[in-house]
């Protein structure tokens, strides 16, 4: 494991970015939160209302009994079905960690996401093998902690750079105050329900993809436009719903969408892909059109590819693309509520 020194520009864009997020800040804005006893939820209540009796605390320093993410995950028993606190010490955690199916009811907790950080850079043709974390097990929760593949970005057309930050294919999995950090492929939001809280992520193409069912909220999205020499525009999110019959699609509420280039919203990926963003802040980083179908030649009769009262310059509903959609309040209403992932059946707020 690298030294344990650990500073926060480390896991960030390069200074270019942070011109932009200055610019993007000064643009008066306002969120939404989802209006659930989830909003601002912070690593004290989360621990309280988990009601751990066991810690594990683990310390790139060596003073504690684990050095290792992993090792420590490896330590709990198979079948667990009691909440275990895993305490990261801060610091910088070069390891590829895995919480198999076999481990649930683990609460990853971190220093916050400018102080813990875990970080790899495998590349693969296949997104799972290349993930820096992954979670496969059910009734998870991380807070404070950035994940980072820092793998370098490929000339275009090389099938094998897929970089993933995050593989979350467990049900019942919520991040909160996380940052998730790649250029392809950065979060892999692959099945089962999932609850994002103020979060960050960032990345180029496809950066958040996956058949999750999935609330995306007050999240910080930063888009960084590809400049390979390549006809593929951008996308933040390419989600995967079939068919009807599969409960799966993506809501942002509240949050911002800011950056440098100028990319889609999403992409459709399949016959009923399903992203919608409501009350979100939309920089000049968003296309006019708001969304593409690019690579995608069948019906858009059923694509739910939506927003509702989307603010700011990348706002403009008189621009987008025919088949998109704008949701009245109404419409709008199934997403925006936490039962639309069933959270006050296993969201620890609600326990």
């Amino acid at each position: 494991m690298s030294s344990p020194s650990w500073s926060p520009l480390s896991l960030r864009p390069p200074l270019t970015m942070f011109l932009a997020i200055l610019i993007a800040s000064i643009a008066l804005f306002e969120t939404v939160d989802c209006k659930t006893k989830e909003s601002g939820i912070d690593s004290r209540v989360l621990t309280s209302k988990i009601q751990s009796n066991r810690t594990i605390i683990v310390d790139p320093n060596g003073g504690e009994a684990f050095t290792s993410i992993q090792a420590a995950i490896d330590s709990i028993p198979e079948g667990n079905k009691e909440w275990i606190i895993v305490q990261l010490g801060p610091g910088l955690y070069r390891e590829k960690i895995k919480v198999p199916k076999s481990k649930p009811y683990i609460f990853l907790r971190g220093n916050g996401k400018g102080k813990t950080g875990i970080v790899w850079n495998d590349t693969s043709l296949v997104n799972i093998k290349s993930a820096t974390f992954t979670v496969e097990a059910t009734n998870f929760v991380a807070w404070g902690i950035s994940f980072k593949n820092e793998a370098p970005v490929g000339p275009f057309g090389v099938v094998n750079n897929r970089s993933v930050a995050a593989y979350v294919a467990a049900d019942k999995v919520a991040f909160y105050h996380c940052a998730f950090y790649s250029r392809f492929n950065t979060l892999f939001d692959s099945k089962g329900r999932h609850y994002y809280d103020n979060c960050y992520i960032t990345g180029s193409i496809d950066f958040i993809f996956g058949r999750a069912r999935s609330i995306f909220n007050n999240c910080e999205v930063f888009v960084v436009a590809d400049k390979r020499e390549t006809n593929i525009l951008g996308s933040i999110t390419a989600q995967l719903r079939k068919s009807p019959a599969e409960d799966s699609g993506m809501v942002f509420i509240g949050g911002k969408v800011y950056g440098i280039g100028t990319v889609y919203l999403g992409r459709a990926r399949a016959a009923y892909s399903t992203v919608i963003f409501v009350k979100t802040y939309l920089s000049m980083a968003i296309f006019p059109e708001g969304w593409t179908n690019w690579s995608y030649d069948d019906s858009t009769n059923h694509l739910m590819l939506a927003e509702h009262q989307t603010f700011g310059p990348g706002a403009t509903p008189d621009k987008r693309i025919e088949w998109s959609r704008q949701l009245s309040d109404k419409e709008a209403a199934s997403f925006t509520s936490i039962d639309y992932i069933d959270g006050k059946g296993w969201l620890p707020a609600y326990q």
